[in-house]
């Protein structure tokens, strides 16, 4: 959940100040593509309207600096989730786990200044910030059937490149908007992260804040081979679902 500060990064560029946003959030993401696990081929669906059926544990965050025209964010997810399905005629119980952390960073390509200005005193904006990173995820896996079970982990990582735009609305409310390409045929064939929220102004503990809720989709499409090299290895899954967190500013 790549966020940013409530700053104005371009039109003064005598300043120097740098701003932390801290920003925990949770993406209640429904999972549905196909894979190739362990000689197994399998459906992964968990709709939204089960996730909370499914989900087992879950941890989401993210960290951003930025000088008001440049910055770099980090964010980190893990989450493990089980469910089963028939698969002729016998139950196969697939139990997953994904990390994905992602770094990159941005500039201010443009941006232009609106009347008024923001509840936290910066005048109102809106901007176009390119963007670009690194994406490694991991993905954990057992699957069990006919009383056997597998356990098999894979990893890569995706470059990627994208744009932001951050939109303040009003003195109170701000939208801001990702959408980056990655993968390229170096980790995953190719990835997608498209993510929107709206934010709303406001102080918390007596620090700047925005609370913010919005929408997240990302596809991956990944080909390798398991751990030990001997069975293909495929996740073309598709993660998406609303996103609720806030954003502090320091």
């Amino acid at each position: 959940m790549a966020q940013s500060a409530d700053v104005n990064p371009v039109s003064t560029t005598d300043q120097k100040d740098w701003t932390l946003v801290i920003s925990p959030y949770i993406w209640t993401a429904s999972l549905n593509g196909n894979g190739t696990l362990a000689g197994f081929d399998t459906d992964v669906n968990v709709p939204f309207s089960d996730i909370f059926n499914h989900l087992d544990f879950a941890v989401m965050g993210n960290v951003e600096i930025t000088n008001d025209r440049f910055g770099a964010y980090f964010d980190g997810q893990y989450v493990r989730t089980s469910q089963s399905e028939n698969l002729l005629g016998n139950k196969v119980g697939l139990d997953i786990k994904t990390t994905t952390l992602s770094a990159g960073a941005f500039f201010t390509a443009y941006e232009s200044e609106l009347a008024g200005n923001t509840l936290f005193g910066k005048p109102r904006t809106m901007s176009i910030q390119p963007t670009a990173g690194i994406r490694w995820t991991q993905l954990e896996a057992s699957v069990s059937a006919l009383g056997v079970r597998l356990d098999r982990h894979s990893n890569w990582t995706d470059p990627f490149v994208g744009t932001r735009l951050n939109y303040d609305l009003t003195d109170r409310w701000n939208l801001f908007s990702e959408v980056d390409v990655g993968g390229f045929g170096t980790g995953s064939k190719i990835s997608v992260n498209a993510q929107s929220y709206l934010g709303y102004r406001t102080m918390m503990a007596g620090n700047p804040t925005i609370l913010r809720a919005g929408y997240r989709v990302l596809y991956q499409d990944y080909q390798g081979k398991d751990f030990d090299g001997s069975r293909p290895f495929r996740w073309s899954v598709t993660q998406h679902g609303p996103v609720i967190g806030f954003s502090m500013l320091f």
